[in-house]
């Protein structure tokens, strides 16, 4: 059986706290301005990148039939919507965030499961 070890306590010394003096005054902190939003700025912002699911939903728009994760990946990578960051599994990756946003939303979601493993745009 394992015995503990136990070491003395070292005697510690409390210090007293300096205060500054009630004189110091801080300087007065500056307002913050918002710049209002202009044409260039909306531009820049419609140039993101598009996400993972947002590819995918054009994609099943663009589509006549449901597709499998894999077709879907494939298509956006033709079409430049969207690659894949280096994963090795990018189709069971979609496949998974389209499930959870089904789960999670429920009937407001965008996508629908028609059969085992293809998926189509809730109407």
């Amino acid at each position: 059986m394992a015995t503990k070890k136990t070491t003395a306590k070292k005697a510690t010394t409390k210090k007293t706290a300096t205060r500054k003096p009630a004189t110091a005054k801080k300087a007065p902190a500056k307002a913050a301005t918002k710049k209002p939003a202009t044409k260039k700025v909306a531009a820049k912002t419609t140039g993101k990148k598009m996400s993972a699911l947002d590819a995918a939903a054009k994609i099943l728009g663009e589509a006549k039939e449901p597709l499998n994760a894999k077709t879907m990946i494939e298509r956006m990578a033709a079409k430049g919507y969207w690659t894949s960051p280096g994963g090795k599994t990018p189709h069971a990756t979609i496949y998974a965030a389209i499930l959870r946003e089904i789960q999670t939303k429920g009937k407001e979601a965008r996508f629908t499961k028609t059969d085992r493993g293809h998926f189509t745009l809730n109407q």
